[in-house]
């Protein structure tokens, strides 16, 4: 199980328990951790034992039954339920995924749900993201050209250049592999992030944008890019199957080729 940031001097406590309705048959109990910290209590974990007849396949739906029909307080964010918004991104039974692509099926006994590691919680299952997405602001990701564009069309690419993106713009933001990453965990107010340092590539490798060297000049730095160390964390967890470890190995020739200039 990945670790959690707490507050300090603060363990999880015992919750309570929400039983199923009497005549349930196929039940699963799902563990949910509950933290308000306007409240000044410790965090704990509620249990939840839904009927999985009168529910939808994915943890997600699990989520909102509990909200809708059990415990209105539960706390989490969620929106498109189609694996595409990133918002339900949860560490369920160990591993960082969405909850609206993670079948309850898939997983044996209870069904454990955690915010993303090492992030602080806002409440309940919400981290806060605020430096997160301040640090995809930071790499400035739309495309910077210094050539005037064409004034009858957009700026065109060859389908090979196309090709260059794949793997790379289906990111979705959902915070999954930095929030798996151990350098990211122990250097996130300096270190970009696998998330983060993949959109950077995918600026890199772009045909239309003309800002190549300064956006190699700006990840060139003991911890914005080098602190990973290819432990490969984010590319096991990332739920659109993409590979940041690959687009962080590709930054790095990138620069060694620079330098051999």
């Amino acid at each position: 199980m990945a670790q959690f940031r707490l507050p300090k001097n603060s363990r999880i406590g015992k919750g309570k328990h929400f039983a199923a309705p009497e005549g349930a048959s196929h039940i699963k109990t799902f563990r949910v951790y509950r933290f308000d910290p306007e409240s000044g209590e410790n965090p704990r974990i509620d249990s939840y034992d839904i009927d999985l007849d009168q529910c939808g396949p994915m943890v997600l739906d699990a989520l909102i039954k509990i909200k809708n029909e059990v415990d209105p307080t539960l706390t989490f964010r969620r929106s498109c339920r189609e694996g595409i918004c990133g918002s339900c991104a949860f560490n369920i039974d160990g591993t960082n995924t969405l909850a609206c692509t993670k079948s309850i099926d898939e997983i044996r006994g209870e069904v454990k749900i955690y915010p993303l590691p090492h992030m602080p919680v806002i409440k309940d299952l919400v981290p806060d993201l605020t430096h997160f997405y301040a640090q995809y602001a930071s790499i400035r990701p739309w495309i910077r050209t210094q050539s005037p564009a064409p004034p009858d069309k957009e700026r065109l690419q060859s389908r090979e250049d196309r090709a260059r993106m794949d793997g790379l713009y289906e990111c979705i933001l959902c915070a999954c592999c930095s929030t798996s990453c151990p350098s990211y965990w122990w250097n996130g107010e300096r270190y970009l992030g696998p998330a983060v340092l993949l959109q950077a590539y995918r600026w890199l490798v772009d045909s239309r944008d003309e800002a190549t060297g300064e956006r190699l000049d700006e990840l060139e730095d003991p911890f914005r890019l080098y602190r990973c160390h290819t432990i490969m964390n984010c590319t096991r967890t990332c739920p659109k199957g993409l590979n940041p470890a690959k687009a962080i190995a590709e930054i790095k020739k990138m620069m060694l080729a620079r330098r051999s200039l």
